[in-house]
């Protein structure tokens, strides 16, 4: 696979939540996340194992999510990718109890893609868009 088709694949199937388990066959066994936030820069080590996990916890707080691709651009062994991603708040996040409302993400990553699986990748999520979006479904929630 081209390194377009390895990233491709990996929103296609794992990222998506319809195919968590291809992690396997899409992710190096030890992965590099650069986690880039305004407040703590940190970089966190995963497997395709435990990053399959994670996208079955976003699925327990996010319902079966839309994920869709809003740009993707390659160079040489990196691929950037901006997406939006729509869930139904259905599971504790971040301490807000669920309360049925949409809850929209958007981000935007780049993956070094080594040996036909991702190696590395550097992400940043709109967390304050979602902190603000979790406040007010609750607010609305409580609300009568």
């Amino acid at each position: 696979m081209t390194t377009a088709e390895v990233v491709r694949n990996f929103f296609e199937k794992v990222r998506s939540g319809k195919e968590p388990e291809a992690a396997h066959s899409l992710m190096a066994e030890r992965v590099l996340a650069h986690q880039i936030t305004a407040e703590n820069e940190v970089t966190v080590e995963r497997s395709p194992a435990n990053y399959a996990d994670h996208v079955r916890e976003m699925i327990e707080a996010y319902g079966t999510f839309s994920l869709n691709i809003e740009e993707f651009l390659i160079q040489d062994d990196r691929v950037y990718v901006r997406w939006k991603q729509i869930g139904v708040h259905v599971g504790e996040v971040d301490g807000f109890s669920p309360t049925g409302k949409p809850i929209v993400e958007i981000a935007s990553a780049v993956y070094r893609v080594e040996n036909g699986k991702i190696a590395e990748y550097w992400i940043q999520i709109d967390r304050e868009g979602i902190r603000v979006q979790l406040e007010r479904n609750a607010e609305d929630f409580l609300s009568p």
